[in-house]
């Protein structure tokens, strides 16, 4: 089979009995495809023998109708290397059809316009340092696989997730994070997204209350808040994490509970211990849950990480989640739960419920790259990695806007976030910003009740030391216009 044999046949309204000759129906879907854009200039079209075959017809029709498509201009012919839409088409018809499309764009290329680096600017909270990705490893492991995949690596996967990388991760989690896990409770999701919804519709009904962090991971309140009936709860947090008498006057309705404590989400507050125990007993004495993200925990500057809230729970009501978007790359879409024992049949068949399984082949490779030592030594590189990029985007800070701005949260993880002074919008700054290219999110965004801190959460795990500080200074320029 050549090349051109194997080109996707575009399609083509075709009648039997015929309407009309049939090189001419050929002729006229073609044409048409080609004036509305569904074929664009250089698109590659397949050879008039695929083209016979998909129809079920001679050769000769479509030779008939290329040699007329070809002859008036629409397509051309590139020796040894097939049939093509030309780049110029004839017709007047297109300019008419495309005028009005082609001003636009003529417009919007005239108009100046921020780069958005495909969504990768400075400041993008929760993007990994991409660039530094060991993507030989990781391209060595995913052809060990693909090259000789088994029936069984491409049938339907196990919804609970592929054992190796179940015993992987319950590995890394007792060993680096102090968890009490065991392949058998861990549950293979499409990232902690899915974790959340799971959850919610595990463990919230009609009339349920679940409380989060206040300020929190807006992501989280759209997962818990979407079970109908279900009632969101804010509390408040202090210098030692969430509030738990506060959470024990607001939420007498509560059925579980979302925390980040090794790392608050945006504010960066380590949970302490005492704090920990006394969430755990309010957990254990109303038969409540907790669920305890643990999205980035893995990078600390100031101390060793945390072990997680989970390791220190005998009563089995801590749902853990994590997640490998951070420390690998968001694309691979590969996240876990660690089941307590009580909820696993409920877990297991509302995950498959989702989607069925994750894809496999992801899987295996990830299992490979965690039992094989490349994880950890991937870790271990990119903590002195981003303690340079966090030290370049506070020494920057400091020295732009001091006078101005609060920096909090910037001992672990791949953000920080900036207070700013009383009556600058966060919503304006990053409207500016915008136009200059600088991104971040917004921490007003992050309140669920109506007071709200006006204030920046500012990445800077994907982003060099030369681009956070010319970032930085033009934030400084748009902050001070605001004051």
């Amino acid at each position: 089979m050549t090349t051109s044999d194997a080109q996707i046949v575009p399609f083509v309204p075709f009648v039997r009995p015929a309407a009309g000759p049939l090189y001419r129906q050929i002729y006229d879907g073609y044409r048409a495809a080609i004036l509305s854009g569904r074929l664009r200039p250089g698109q590659r079209l397949p050879s008039t023998r695929a083209l016979a075959t998909e129809l079920e017809i001679s050769r000769l029709p479509a030779l008939t109708a290329f040699e007329q498509l070809l002859h008036e201009g629409y397509i051309e012919g590139k020796v040894g290397a097939g049939t093509y839409v030309a780049q110029a088409i004839p017709d007047d018809l297109t300019r008419a059809a495309d005028g009005r499309a082609a001003e636009m764009r003529g417009r919007a290329a005239r108009r100046p316009t921020p780069r958005d680096e495909g969504g990768l600017g400075p400041f993008r909270v929760s993007v990994p340092a991409l660039d530094q990705f060991p993507h030989r490893i990781w391209a060595r492991l995913l052809w060990r696989h693909a090259k000789r995949l088994t029936n069984e690596l491409m049938a339907y996967g196990d919804p609970a997730g592929h054992v190796a990388l179940r015993e992987a991760i319950a590995e890394y989690l007792r060993t680096a994070r102090g968890v009490r896990a065991e392949a058998s409770h861990v549950l293979i999701v499409s990232g902690s997204q899915m974790a959340l919804q799971i959850c919610a519709r595990a463990l919230l009904a009609p009339g349920d209350s679940v409380c989060m962090e206040e300020p929190g991971y807006p992501g989280a309140r759209d997962a818990l808040g979407a079970v109908p009936g279900a009632r969101l709860v804010p509390v408040p947090l202090d210098e030692e994490g969430i509030d738990v008498g506060r959470l024990a006057a607001e939420g007498r309705r509560a059925r579980l509970v979302y925390v980040t404590p090794s790392h608050q989400y945006p504010l960066g507050i380590a949970m302490t211990a005492a704090r920990r125990l006394a969430l755990l007993r309010w957990a254990r004495g109303g038969h409540r849950w907790i669920i305890e993200d643990d999205y980035d925990s893995e990078y600390r500057y100031a101390s060793r990480p945390i072990a997680a809230l989970q390791g220190m729970d005998s009563a089995a009501r801590v749902i853990y989640v994590g997640t490998f978007s951070k420390v690998l790359f968001p694309s691979l879409r590969v996240g876990y739960v660690v089941v307590p024992p009580s909820l696993w049949d409920r877990f297991l068949r509302l995950r498959e419920g989702l989607d069925i399984f994750s894809p496999t082949l992801a899987q295996v490779v990830l299992a490979d790259f965690l039992r094989e030592g490349h994880f950890g030594r991937h870790l271990r590189r990119m903590r002195k990695l981003y303690q340079g990029r966090r030290d370049a985007l506070v020494g920057a800070v400091r020295r732009e806007l001091s006078d101005l701005v609060t920096v909090v949260g910037a001992e672990a993880g791949l953000h920080c976030a900036i207070l700013l002074p009383p009556g600058v919008d966060d919503r304006e700054v990053l409207r500016r910003a915008a136009a200059h290219g600088v991104t971040g999110s917004m921490l007003s965004s992050c309140y669920a009740g109506r007071r709200r801190r006006s204030g920046l959460i500012l990445g800077f795990g994907g982003s060099d030391e030369r681009r956070l500080r010319e970032a930085t200074a033009t934030l400084a320029g748009v902050i001070r216009a605001l004051v």
